[in-house]
């Protein structure tokens, strides 16, 4: 369980866009560890943490796209009924308030990355770790 950079980039909503930012990655050598998009008419916000996020953003800035930075809290959870009620629940009575998840799971995985934004981290670290 650690606090990383998150990175928000706003990309037109059309084909081929997510390819590009992919592609430049795939060039510098940039993984990828988490993503998300969520679409509007005209433009996709994709969020995603990768391994190097200042090369990153160095590179999506020098391509025009509006990067915006966020920590999150990457979690290796349990892949049971309840681990996330559990994880939610002790995090709501810390009063610490999730904004947004996104996690995934292969099916028969014992673990998967949950990728958390809470309006304080390093509380939220500090509640969990604690438990």
């Amino acid at each position: 369980m650690v606090i990383a950079k998150q990175l928000a980039v706003f990309l037109d909503n059309r084909p081929g866009a997510l390819a590009r930012v992919c592609e430049a990655f795939e060039e510098k050598g940039i993984n990828i560890h988490a993503l998300t998009t969520s679409d509007t008419v005209d433009h996709s916000v994709v969020r995603m943490v990768v391994d190097d996020p200042q090369s990153a953003i160095w590179l999506l800035e020098e391509n025009g796209a509006m990067v915006v930075e966020d920590e999150v809290l990457l979690i290796d959870n349990a892949n049971k009924p309840g681990a996330l009620a559990a994880l939610a629940r002790t995090l709501g009575k810390a009063k610490v308030n999730i904004e947004y998840l996104y996690c995934a799971t292969a099916p028969r995985s014992r673990k998967g990355l949950l990728v958390l934004r809470v309006d304080d981290a390093s509380k939220a670290l500090k509640t969990l770790q604690s438990n």
